[in-house]
């Protein structure tokens, strides 16, 4: 029992954290739907009453996991960039880095918000898609400027930022610790692979 205080309400153990990360475990084992605010109040050994304390719908404890998500790989991939190289290609290699690092340490977070942008509603996409499209814009800028410089060779730049994106959002579905590829490993491994897809030939060329 969690007991009363001395207002008469109820006592939250555990705070916002604890239902949060009941709530991506859920979420991620059972999906959005399948997931009851009894199965996260349960893992997270509070009432349903103390999460209604917190948010004020599942939907909420949705909408703010995707958008911290998002928020804290925005701040990592920001921080690589700053920190990289002047050359579009150093750039592009440190954001992957950090991308791919998020995508393998912090896995549950990013399947839930590579699978249910579809499941948030009105407010709450709407700011989880103006944080997608501020991620890709900074992958976008990346490409396009070193399109610009003739250090890429893309004849898509936006589509091959999209490329780069994806491939390291689908690493969170299959990537496994301890299965032999060290996180940093995979990021290196990354790297190339989107360097490789932005340096490819120009439409019309013959490869060397």
């Amino acid at each position: 029992m969690e007991g009363m205080t001395a207002a008469g309400k109820p006592r939250i153990r555990g705070g916002k954290e604890v239902v949060l990360r009941a709530a991506i475990a859920n979420f991620t084992e059972r999906g959005y739907h399948g997931t009851s605010m009894r199965d996260i109040a349960r893992d997270a050994e509070v009432t349903v009453a103390s999460i209604y304390h917190h948010y004020p719908s599942k939907q909420e404890i949705l909408a703010e996991i995707m958008a911290k998500t998002l928020s804290d790989v925005i701040g990592s991939t920001r921080q690589a960039l700053m920190t990289a190289g002047s050359s579009p290609a150093d750039q592009l290699q440190a954001v992957v880095r950090a991308w791919i690092e998020f995508h393998t340490t912090r896995q549950a977070e990013a399947l839930i918000g590579a699978s249910e942008l579809r499941s948030l509603e009105s407010a709450g996409r709407r700011l989880v898609v103006a944080l997608r499209d501020e991620q890709e814009s900074l992958f976008r800028d990346i490409v396009e400027r070193g399109v610009e410089m003739g250090e890429f060779a893309t004849p898509y730049p936006r589509e091959a930022a999209r490329a780069v994106i994806n491939m390291g959002r689908s690493v969170a579905s299959w990537y496994r610790l301890g299965g032999g590829t060290k996180p940093e490993e995979m990021s290196d491994r990354y790297a190339e692979l989107a360097l490789a897809t932005v340096r490819g030939p120009a439409v019309g060329t013959t490869p060397a």
